[in-house]
């Protein structure tokens, strides 16, 4: 059976399991895909910069296909994305990170329908076991931080907090999904076992994004 997959990315912790997940599973990822609006210049999922992607993509020595959309057209640009890497890769195909959202679901089935693949879920789960899976990731060995989070939620005094016990104590006083799975709170993961180099991040500023607010990166790198 072929197991050339692609696999949704936006950067975060969630996708960042679903790949170690898939690749413990004998899945070969060939691709990580992230939407990118015209009108905004960030991604989709995060609002990060496609430089701090690319860095993710290159440390762990995945290439990384941007798909440049818009609102309106964001499904069907979406699937033709997915059928071109299906050509050119050969993918039967793509993954994606979410956790329990049923419309989430929905969607990507009908997205992998649309291209002729099959839609996967390795970390699909019930609500209930959304902490487990965050404790799961605290004892990864994967490092990721908090570079946004909603102002109705999570004040900014959560942003540049790493994903670790203190992370997991400290979230359960709170009423958020623990995975922030409704966009309580959204992560950047930068070293693990999978990546070849770590993404140094320095001078980290808040700013201001609609209803949210975002940890924004002056100087990045990788190093060894």
């Amino acid at each position: 059976m072929n197991k050339r997959i692609a696999l949704s990315w936006s950067g975060g912790k969630d996708c960042c399991m679903a790949l170690d997940t898939l690749i413990s599973q004998g899945f070969e990822v060939v691709s990580l895909v992230t939407t990118v609006p015209k009108e905004l210049g960030r991604t989709f999922g995060h609002g990060e910069r496609t430089e701090m992607i690319k860095l993710q993509g290159e440390a762990l020595s995945i290439p990384v296909h941007f798909i440049e959309c818009t609102y309106e057209n964001y499904t069907n640009q979406f699937v033709k994305a997915v059928q071109i890497l299906k050509n050119q890769f050969n993918i039967t195909g793509i993954a994606y990170g979410d956790l329990y959202l049923d419309e989430h679901r929905d969607w990507g089935e009908k997205v992998a329908s649309a291209a002729g693949i099959d839609a996967l879920y390795p970390l699909w789960m019930k609500k209930e076991e959304a902490l487990q899976s965050l404790e799961r990731f605290v004892h990864s060995g994967y490092e990721a931080i908090v570079i946004r989070v909603r102002e109705d939620v999570l004040d900014d005094t959560w942003l540049g907090r790493i994903i670790d016990k203190s992370f997991l104590d400290d979230v359960q006083e709170t009423s958020i999904c623990p995975m922030g799975e409704s966009g309580e709170y959204h992560t950047f993961v930068y070293d693990g076992p999978l990546f070849t180099k770590r993404i140094q991040l320095e001078n980290g500023e808040l700013i201001q994004l609609e209803t949210t607010k975002k940890l924004e990166f002056k100087n990045f790198q990788l190093i060894e």
